[in-house]
């Protein structure tokens, strides 16, 4: 298998339509009145709310906007509020700089230099956010996840890949850019560079170490059992690199997965309990 930037190319059209045909179906089955998003002004959030809008109507769509002070950039609102203009949406936008005051200001041992602690702490409470919000409009919370990061662990648990569907999590980050020129989202935002905004200045690719376009063919090389050295060889990257990045896959596998327990087998309550030897 050839690892080159063909490999990766889809049909947009096709992939359109299919993921359009799971929201539409998912929400008709479900019942709900429509699906609420995290519209942050990036690629994927802007990929998502064209599909969902263009699969149930925009009127049925709610992009909620969250700046907050200390990663606000006027550019990513701008963004989102085009998207949401362009494919019909509804939008609010809630600043929730004094929630999140609130929970530094109540947790004892919070402490603001820590930037990962504090930054999950915004992805958590955007979560909170959107359930509300779906909770209380009869609505379903859409996610905006795409492969690549879910696959790399690059979310935070229980935060921004909490969600109801993800319909565009079976796509890697550089396909995702694919069919958001497909579906005409501007050149502007599909082009800029990536970043979860939980602290000022913070970029994806600096984090990740390595450019999405690389990432995601080693990824394709992995998930399809490609060893670590013919990846490193094709790719011409070093083979630490290749490692990290499979190392990193399998360490993160905790945070795709619901919360592991014990398997317990008993008969009746009281009367020859026995433990399992198999654990799920």
């Amino acid at each position: 298998m050839k690892l080159t930037s063909s490999i990766l190319e889809i049909h947009a059209a096709e992939v359109e339509a299919k993921v359009k045909r799971f929201i539409k179906d998912y929400l008709e089955k479900s019942g709900a009145r429509g699906v609420v998003l995290g519209l942050s002004g990036g690629i994927d959030s802007c990929t998502t709310v064209a599909l969902s809008a263009s699969a149930i109507g925009g009127d049925k769509v709610l992009g909620l906007l969250m700046p907050e002070q200390e990663t606000y950039d006027a550019k990513d609102i701008k963004h989102a509020q085009f998207v949401a203009n362009k494919f019909g949406v509804k939008t609010e936008i809630i600043d929730i700089t004094s929630t999140l005051e609130a929970f530094y200001n109540s947790i004892p041992i919070f402490e603001p230099k820590d930037k990962l602690c504090k930054g999950n702490i915004k992805a958590r409470t955007r979560m909170i956010y959107w359930y509300y919000y779906a909770n209380k409009l009869g609505m379903l919370v859409c996610g905006s996840s795409d492969k690549t990061e879910t696959m790399m662990g690059y979310f935070t648990k229980w935060g921004d890949v909490a969600a109801d569907i993800s319909p565009i999590m079976d796509l890697y980050k550089t396909q995702v850019r694919k069919l958001a020129h497909h579906l005409g989202i501007p050149k502007e935002i599909i082009t800029k560079p990536i970043s979860p905004t939980l602290w000022p200045g913070q970029l994806a690719e600096e984090e990740l170490g390595v450019k999405y376009e690389t990432l995601d063919l080693i990824l394709y090389g992995l998930e399809h059992f490609m060893k670590v050295e013919e990846i490193a060889k094709q790719l011409g990257v070093k083979r630490k690199l290749v490692n990290s990045i499979m190392h990193r896959w399998l360490f993160m596998e905790h945070k795709r997965r619901l919360p592991l327990t014990t398997k317990l087998e008993y008969r009746t309550v009281g009367a020859d309990f026995r433990l399992s030897r198999t654990i799920s």
